[in-house]
This record gives C-alpha cells, sequence and structure tokens, in this order.
C-alpha cells in the first residue's frame, strides 16, 4: 500500500479577484514543470447565467518550485477561446492536459457543447503553445478525437504522456446516460489511444479498468506515471447516483500494468481516503502524479469536485 501525507489546499479560486471569468472551481490540475516554478493548469467557472448555465474556462497558476503553497503568477486571460457558434467547445474547455514537444507545449482539452434530452456532450480537442505554455492556439474548429459507434458520447477527460517515443491519450468514454430522481446522469469508463505525431490517433476501443463498487461506476482522470519498471495509474470513481456527498460520491482508485493495455486494479494500494473534516471531507477526485527534484507529488480535487480549489500530497515511499 503506498502512503499520500496530505499537505493541504494550495489554491482556492474564490479568493482570486479581478478575473469574473475566473469566480469559483479549480478543476483537474496539470502540470508543467519549469526552471522556477511548477505552473499548474485547471479548469474554472465564471458566476451561472440568468438561466443557472455554466461555461468552464481553463488557467493556470504558477507555483513557486522550492515552495510550493507560494503563488507566483496567475494567468490574466483563459488559455484557450470558447468555440463559435455550433462548434463542440462552444461553452466549456475542461479539463486540459499538457505535454512538451520539442519547442512547443502542446494541449489536450474536452470542449463542451450543450444538449436539449441531456445536459452536456464532450469531445476532445488539441490546442498548441508557442509561448511556453501561456496561450494556446486550437488545431482546428473540430476535435481531434470524438463520437464513434462504439464511444457514442463523453469523450472527455484526457491525459496525455509520451511512453517509447509514442503519443498516449488516455480519457473517458460515455457507456450510458441513465436518469436519476429525474435527472440525467452519464456513465463513462477509462479508454486509451495512441499516436505517432499527436494529431492522427488509433483507439484501442476496449475498458481498461474493471468496475467495483457497481456495474454503472463512472471512472475518470485516468493519470498514467512509469516507475520502477511498470506503469501506476490512479484514477478516480464514484457511484452512479446520488454521488455529490460523502457516501457515494469520489474516490480515488488504482491499477498497474507492464503494457499500458492490461491493468491489474488494486484501490487498497491507492493509499488516500477522504479527511475526517476540512475541504476533502466529502469526495477526492481528479488525481494527477509529478515528480519535483526527488519528490512524488499528487495533486487532487476536494468537495463538489474541486469547487474550492486543489490541494497536494507528497509520496511517503516509492511507486512500485
Amino acid at each position: 500500500m503506498f502512503h499520500w501525507r496530505k499537505l493541504g489546499k494550495v489554491f482556492d479560486p474564490q479568493a482570486v479577484t479581478g478575473r469574473p471569468w475566473l469566480k469559483e472551481f479549480a478543476q483537474s490540475p496539470a502540470t508543467l514543470l519549469m526552471d522556477e516554478v511548477v505552473r499548474v493548469y485547471f479548469s474554472c467557472r465564471p458566476p451561472a447565467d440568468a438561466n443557472g448555465q455554466y461555461v468552464s474556462r481553463s488557467a493556470w497558476v504558477d507555483l513557486d518550485r522550492s515552495d510550493l503553497f507560494r503563488i507566483r503568477d496567475l494567468a490574466q486571460e483563459p488559455i484557450l477561446s470558447l468555440g463559435g457558434l455550433g462548434e463542440f467547445d462552444e461553452f466549456g474547455t475542461y479539463p486540459v492536459s499538457v505535454i512538451r514537444d520539442g519547442p512547443v507545449v502542446r494541449a489536450y482539452y474536452a470542449g463542451w457543447t450543450r444538449c436539449e434530452s441531456v445536459p452536456f456532450n464532450t469531445a476532445i480537442g488539441g490546442a498548441l503553445s508557442h509561448d511556453g505554455g501561456r496561450t494556446f492556439a486550437k488545431l482546428g474548429n473540430g476535435p481531434i478525437l470524438s463520437y464513434s459507434p462504439d464511444e457514442p458520447f463523453v469523450l472527455s477527460g484526457p491525459k496525455i504522456r509520451r511512453f517509447g517515443g509514442r503519443f498516449q491519450l488516455f480519457y473517458i468514454a460515455g457507456r450510458k446516460w441513465k436518469r436519476v430522481d429525474g435527472r440525467p446522469e452519464p456513465v463513462y469508463k477509462i479508454r486509451m489511444a495512441t499516436s505517432d505525431d499527436g494529431l492522427t490517433w488509433h483507439k484501442h476501443s476496449r475498458d481498461l479498468i474493471e468496475s467495483r463498487v457497481e456495474e454503472d461506476e463512472a471512472q475518470a482522470s485516468p493519470d498514467v506515471f512509469f516507475a520502477n519498471g511498470k506503469y501506476h495509474m490512479f484514477f478516480c470513481y464514484r457511484y452512479s447516483s446520488h454521488f455529490r456527498g460523502r457516501q457515494n460520491g469520489y474516490r480515488i482508485g488504482y491499477a498497474s500494468s507492464a503494457d499500458l493495455v492490461d491493468w491489474v486494479r488494486s484501490d487498497d494500494k491507492a493509499g488516500i481516503d477522504v479527511s475526517d473534516e476540512g475541504w476533502d471531507s466529502e469526495m477526492i477526485s481528479y488525481p494527477h502524479v509529478f515528480e519535483l527534484d526527488g519528490k512524488t507529488y499528487l495533486a487532487y480535487l476536494g468537495n463538489q469536485v474541486g469547487r474550492h480549489g486543489f490541494g497536494l500530497a507528497v509520496l511517503e515511499g516509492r511507486l512500485e
């Protein structure tokens, strides 16, 4: 069993002023390491409109590399523009994952569109940064990974990695919508696609992680890290209904693999759970693992899926 020692909440979006587009939420943290700072990308929201509808934007916060609780800088504007009328990302960019590729930084993100019978649908888009990851230009008006016969809706949660010279994109794909107390709720599973150039993708078209708490378990945020001869995946999962509180809310799971294709789920090894009280006492979700100066860290969300920000934990021991 791993042991993550919680360090506390690092960033609270509700303490930010002067950025009306960044009012609450700091969801799905993803890092880009720099010489003096750790840049953490996240997704946020302005206040809801008159109809109670949200739009999701994406931003970054720079944490001092020698003191991760010291904020050095914060994005002045969203890193990505919203899509135009009818485009797949007209109503949001969430979540986002980044990777260096030579002189550029690549970003992969979920674009949100609104629907009538269900609240939303999402597909995965790509973007490039030529200024060190401060701002990004989209690869086009459409997604790079979209719906297909066996993945009919809700392609989201991209996590970009590069192993063995190939890009690996771990993501979630919708399995079904189910009506709970009159409200449509999505069920999604973790999948993977590979690419040689980051543009053309081959879907593996299979679920990577078996369900545990129920058949309709929803899984998200598949973050993969290679250490000590094998691949480690930290992800989050929840029940398909009544999951917005402590009892059925998100928890962090764990799986390992020797080949990125066949995974053994071992949630008892994850080594982190909700706190007895405080900002992460109801749920923990959207894990992101990164290594910094000889230590391994886990960034994650707390209650209400990051409404009040993200926190950090540090690994005591090794991933093995």
